[in-house]
């Protein structure tokens, strides 16, 4: 798993707005039975604030769980928190969910890492529960990129398609859902992620080349930044 942690992947990015959680809770509520009884799971919640609006939406007697390794002070307050690794959540008790969500974190862990994590949540999902899984489209993906920020991402798309394929394969899914949402940013929000490295790929980049990374954006594209945000969802 990366040493380096993803901190602003939902702060004040699109994936934290209202209308993309929204979106994006819409598309959950369709492919999967929940009701206001429900037990929900977000592993690697970060905020929490796609897990607070599915407690409102669905209105759920039982707080909605989020696990992270970060506690970040502004997160939602519609949801129960925990700092811990997902394992070791898992392994210190025996809770039972209807939907645990593995939300663009899967990347982070080994192929050894994701089967000890996934055999751990199946164990730990109620009779008709189920396991979603997003990661970012690995063949039509059009986030906007500077030259190293796109081999970069070029490479970790191979590895993600790796893993999709892997999960795929040891628990027989045929099936891939995909969920889309388009974006339009202002070049200025944009740049500011960059800077704040709201993407794994830009973890490892040192300050120069992020410095020398927004200058490309900057020249490269117009005052507004408009494409699809493209995610694979795989159901266990």
């Amino acid at each position: 798993m990366v040493s380096t942690v993803i901190k602003n992947w939902d702060n004040k990015t699109w994936l934290s707005s209202n209308e993309y959680i929204k979106s994006f809770n819409k598309f959950l509520i369709r492919h999967i039975k929940v009701n206001s009884n429900s037990k929900i799971l977000d592993i690697g919640c970060g905020r929490g604030k796609i897990l607070g609006n599915l407690s409102s939406n669905l209105k759920l007697k039982n707080k909605p769980l989020g696990i992270d390794i970060i506690a970040h002070k502004d997160r939602d307050k519609r949801i129960k928190f925990k700092k811990i690794s997902a394992s070791s959540f898992f392994l210190k008790k025996n809770y039972k969910f209807d939907l645990i969500l593995i939300k663009q974190t899967i990347h982070l862990f080994s192929l050894k890492q994701i089967k000890k994590l996934l055999d751990l949540s199946k164990k730990n999902l109620n009779q008709n529960g189920k396991i979603f899984i997003f990661a970012l489209d690995t063949n039509k993906n059009k986030l906007p990129t500077f030259d190293l920020m796109k081999k970069k991402l070029t490479k970790s798309l191979k590895r993600d398609k790796k893993i999709l394929k892997f999960i795929s394969e040891i628990y027989s899914i045929k099936k891939k859902r995909r969920f889309t949402y388009n974006v339009k940013i202002s070049k200025k929000d944009y740049l500011r992620m960059i800077k704040e490295r709201y993407i794994s790929t830009l973890l490892t980049l040192s300050e120069e080349e992020i410095s020398k990374g927004i200058k490309e954006i900057n020249s490269k594209y117009s005052n507004f930044l408009r494409f699809t945000d493209k995610l694979i969802c795989i159901v266990l």
